[in-house]
């Protein structure tokens, strides 16, 4: 397991853009619109781990509810696994509260799956398998 990317809400990736790009000097290696999330993300070069900056694209996108409640800022950490199915299973076992019981595809035609915050001292968990 090892920690691939950590996702930031923001109101607006190209206001963000100028921060983490321009004045950072971290490279934008993409920027999609992932369409069942209702978001769209920039993704940073970071060395091994990538920043996303995850802007609501519809006010119905939990990203959006997060930010209305929140304010902009971080969002989830991301978890890159080997075997995503077996790791919810264990997690289901053990009484962590799940939002994926199931993987779904991701933004990179992966599959992930969100841990509720609530087992994870209020940190969004997000598990990717390649």
């Amino acid at each position: 397991m090892k920690l691939e990317h950590i996702g930031i809400a923001v109101k607006s990736i190209e206001d963000k853009l100028k921060i983490w790009r321009d004045i950072l000097g971290l490279k934008r290696h993409i920027i999609q619109e992932v369409p069942d999330q209702k978001v769209r993300i920039a993704v940073l070069e970071m060395g091994d781990i990538h920043i996303e900056l995850i802007e609501p694209t519809d006010t119905h996108s939990n990203v959006h509810k997060f930010i209305e409640k929140r304010g902009e800022g971080l969002h989830h950490l991301c978890f890159e696994v080997e075997d995503i199915e077996a790791i919810l299973s264990n997690m289901k076992k053990n009484g962590i509260k799940l939002i994926d019981e199931v993987p779904r595809k991701g933004a990179y035609a992966e599959k992930i799956a969100f841990i509720h915050p609530k087992d994870m001292g209020g940190v969004l968990i997000e598990l990717c398998e390649r």
